[in-house]
């Protein structure tokens, strides 16, 4: 069974914004199904979703992602192969449109892992990863919301919890995808928090806090507040969850927040799908964004 999962952030957001997410992940869905319906394999799936969101300056990916304290946009993103449990990731990118093409350049065709900075960078030159200037990166919203969190001299912490709402824009984007030949990626990609300190990496670069996947039990793609994630690893305890559980990826994902919560008083959400193609959903906050869909159903849903 043939089965995809994509995520556009867990957060409190905004009712003039439903809209603009519901449609984002629903496009996302849409062009990670066609390859997986046209018998693609899930990394091809995985990346065409999450590369379609962050050219959507919806979420914060991409085009559109949040601004760091010294005004400048900082990418992260991941992938992960379930069958090799091979891995590529990239972070503090700061000049790169689709830094999920980059995560996937480096699983396959390096030695490697993680890049950062500006050595992610002089790889996505070397292998034709297309780069851009700070300016494509930056929208007028995002250079307004960085302008008024200097002006009242927010810090991160008071943009995470206002009047005891998660307020701060949690837009990570991620997908989970089972193929026909019975392979499991899990990617995500962020701009991260806002007014971060510069260097600062979340949960969504780091394989097991923000993606994992083993195609012997499942996989896993991450969103939320990202220091509590990468403390509960947050991604990889959901795996070993569904194992636990006799694949019930459901149970897992519910569990997985619980523990969040309970541990480390913590925010965010994940999507699962196990090795059947059998998907699971939780979030604590009070939306998130999400669409799915697998060969046993007759038509997609998306929700936020």
């Amino acid at each position: 069974m043939i089965s995809l999962v994509v995520h556009g952030g867990a957060w409190d957001i905004p009712d003039d914004m439903v809209g603009l997410h519901k449609a984002g992940v629903t496009k996302a869905l849409k062009a990670g199904w066609d390859v997986l319906k046209s018998g693609g394999y899930a990394v091809e799936a995985v990346e065409e979703a999450v590369r379609l969101m962050e050219d959507d300056e919806a979420f914060d990916a991409g085009r559109g992602s949040f601004l760091n304290l010294a005004g400048h946009v900082e990418l992260d993103a991941s992938i992960m192969d379930g069958r090799t449990l091979k891995a590529g990731a990239v972070a503090s990118v700061q000049n790169v449109l689709n830094p999920i093409r980059l995560a996937r350049k480096i699983m396959e065709e390096s030695e490697h892992v993680l890049l950062v900075g500006m050595g992610a960078t002089r790889f996505a030159r070397e292998h034709k990863v297309k780069t851009c200037e700070q300016d494509d990166l930056i929208t007028a919203r995002e250079l307004e919301r960085w302008r008024e969190n200097h002006e009242k001299k927010r810090s991160v912490r008071d943009n995470f919890v206002r009047k005891g709402r998660m307020k701060t824009p949690m837009d990570t984007v991620g997908a989970v995808a089972l193929d026909k030949f019975g392979n499991i990626v899990a990617g995500a990609s962020t701009g991260g928090i806002p007014n971060k300190y510069p260097g600062r990496v979340g949960d969504s670069p780091l394989i097991g806090c923000g993606t994992y996947a083993d195609n012997a039990i499942g996989g896993v793609s991450s969103t939320g507040w990202g220091e509590a994630l990468i403390k509960v690893v947050m991604a990889k305890t959901v795996v070993d969850l569904m194992d636990r559980f006799d694949g019930d990826s459901e149970k897992a994902a519910h569990e997985g927040v619980k523990l969040l919560e309970r541990k480390v008083k913590g925010y965010g959400g994940v999507i699962a799908v196990n090795k059947h193609g059998k998907i699971g959903i939780a979030f604590n906050t009070p939306r998130m964004a999400r669409a799915w869909i697998n060969s046993a159903m007759k038509s997609p849903s998306a929700a936020v």
